[in-house]
């Protein structure tokens, strides 16, 4: 059963922290952020055009959003969900689990995406402000809410001035004061 959904912008640090929490715990894991960029690269596409076909076809988000929602309510299910969107769906779902936020400005996000993925700060910021766009008004229509609306999240981390390892254990920290130690 899942113990925690990570959910965060793109570049706020999610994937890292799941391999934290699985190199500490052994835990198995769902990464909804690859499952949507293997679903754009199985299809022969970039994240910026298979977030536009998202947009224009509204019934690919929503068959990954109901895999990410099957795969959350499954008793046997991976033991960490990362997803924009976990959150929100362990909440209405009613999964008991900690529900992470990751808060990062979109400045330090568009850093980290330079330091892991190359290219210049405007650029990163530029396309960041696109797709963020595109998703913006896909979740409007979709669901009518945001994946940063506060309301689904247990916990939130503000994140811009911490190192990966501090978020790591601030996250223990959370994870502990729900007993919440291993599985």
């Amino acid at each position: 059963m899942v113990c925690i959904t990570i959910s965060g912008q793109p570049g706020s640090g999610t994937s890292t922290l799941v391999g934290k929490l699985q190199q500490n715990f052994g835990w198995s894991s769902l990464n909804g952020g690859q499952v949507f960029r293997d679903e754009a690269s199985k299809r022969g596409m970039d994240l910026l055009a298979f977030g536009q076909l998202c947009r224009d076809d509204l019934s690919v988000d929503r068959d990954l959003d109901d895999e990410l929602q099957r795969r959350i309510s499954e008793p046997d299910g991976p033991d960490v969900i990362e997803s924009r969107l976990a959150g929100r769906w362990a909440y209405q779902l009613g999964v008991d689990c900690v529900r992470l936020w990751l808060d990062v400005s979109e400045n330090e996000r568009a850093r980290r995406v330079v330091e892991r993925e190359g290219g210049t700060l405007q650029q990163r910021l530029s396309d960041s402000a696109m797709r963020m766009a595109i998703d913006h008004a896909r979740f409007e229509e979709l669901y009518g809410f945001q994946p940063a609306d506060p309301e689904p999240y247990s916990d939130t981390i503000s994140a811009d001035d911490m190192s990966a390892d501090e978020v790591f254990i601030e996250t223990l920290t959370i994870l502990q004061k729900r007993g919440i130690t291993n599985v």
